[in-house]
């Protein structure tokens, strides 16, 4: 049975594929499904097979017990899938993929996270990552803010009706019960984590990129942000050039605030006690110190900073001035109005099956 299942299901693989799963169905007896043959059988075996991509084994029993009803026995591995799926359920998921859908001025992404990546490469856990950013583009901002940033949760999609087009998957059914259908087929802990959507404001240009891309849509990565212009007549190709790079930028580069004046009191506060802790060791008087911790905190305002931070595309300049250069190029005041960066896995630690939740860190600007 092991070498069953170890064979790939290409075409160079098919012919000892249906060596052995004849010489499978002949083994083990299943040619008591009354008055069904044993090549009838085998064909039976095939096409369930391929309708759920469920492991050959359970794909036979469920066929021995509907009495090789194909119907029945789907409906039966689906009763199954969920109840495997159910027991996995507390299991650490910590790896998966972002999904990214864009209409006009929205996009939203979502985490749909699973155990391992080799699920996180399979079509049908990328189909449901794509089909679920799409309907999160759908959700509307419980804030009724006209632009800005909002979160989703569980709970904001899980009940929602979802329409699936794929060969494995398909009808119209909730999204909890295509996560946890998904879950069933792919035999791990499958679930969707957070989703955030972010909209432009009526002279905002959004912009986007995704890191560690499988196919278009998906990532690892995501970066996000919306250039804001006073003009909305002006050219809106160097908005949209410059806000590509600038997306790439934020994923590169990690920061945490648009602005200095942004910068929380409680992480300036947290870095100061850190970097004098650091400083102290030296040995030096306190004058020296305390030039050192204000030099140091003025690095670490270049390093979390975005207007700050030096530009991944041309480091001989920083973002501020590629921003000037912007508003100088397409003659009207720019800004960046919003942003935020998100990860796979981030905030998520393993720890014998436990997964352990810390602040998420997004980062964003409002």
């Amino acid at each position: 049975m092991a070498l069953l299942r170890s064979v790939t299901r290409t075409p160079l693989g098919n012919a000892l594929y249906r060596r052995l799963l004849s010489s499978v169905v002949v083994e083990r007896g299943f040619s008591s499904g009354g008055n069904v043959g044993t090549t009838e059988q085998m064909n039976l075996i095939r096409q369930l097979r391929d309708r759920t991509s469920a492991p050959i084994k359970e794909v036979k029993s469920a066929l021995v017990d509907c009495h090789w009803d194909i119907e029945a026995a789907q409906r039966e591995l689906r009763k199954r899938g969920q109840v495997v799926a159910s027991k996995k359920s507390l299991r650490t998921a910590a790896e998966g993929l972002l999904a990214l859908a864009q209409n006009g001025g929205k996009a939203a992404v979502i985490e749909l996270n699973c155990e391992t990546d080799f699920v996180a490469r399979n079509e049908i856990f990328q189909y449901l990552a794509l089909a679920l950013a799409k309907q999160a583009l759908l959700v509307e901002n419980p804030s009724n803010q006209v632009s800005g940033i909002f979160h989703m949760g569980p709970e904001h999609l899980e009940g929602l009706n979802l329409k699936l087009e794929h060969p494995k998957i398909s009808g119209e059914t909730t999204v909890q019960n295509a996560i946890t259908e998904v879950a069933a087929i792919m035999g791990e802990n499958v679930k969707f984590r957070r989703g955030y959507a972010m909209c432009a404001s009526s002279h905002g240009v959004l912009s986007t990129y995704l890191h560690t891309s499988p196919q278009p849509g998906l990532g690892r990565i995501a970066g996000i942000l919306c250039l804001e212009v006073e003009d909305e007549n002006s050219q809106l190709d160097a908005l949209r050039r410059v806000g590509s790079e600038l997306a790439m930028h934020i994923v590169a580069a990690k920061p945490l605030f648009l602005t200095k004046e942004l910068v929380t009191p409680d992480a300036l506060e947290s870095e100061r006690e850190i970097l004098k802790s650091q400083a102290e060791t030296s040995g030096k008087s306190q004058m020296a110190i305390d030039k050192m911790v204000e030099g140091r905190l003025r690095k670490y305002m270049e390093e979390v900073v975005l207007m700050e931070q030096k530009f991944v595309v041309n480091d001989s300049i920083n973002v501020k001035t590629l921003i000037g250069n912007l508003s100088k190029e397409v003659g009207s005041s720019v800004k960046i109005g919003n942003f935020f960066r998100m990860e796979v896995g981030e905030g998520i630690q393993s720890h014998r099956n436990e997964a352990l939740s810390v602040p998420e860190p997004v980062a964003q600007a409002v």
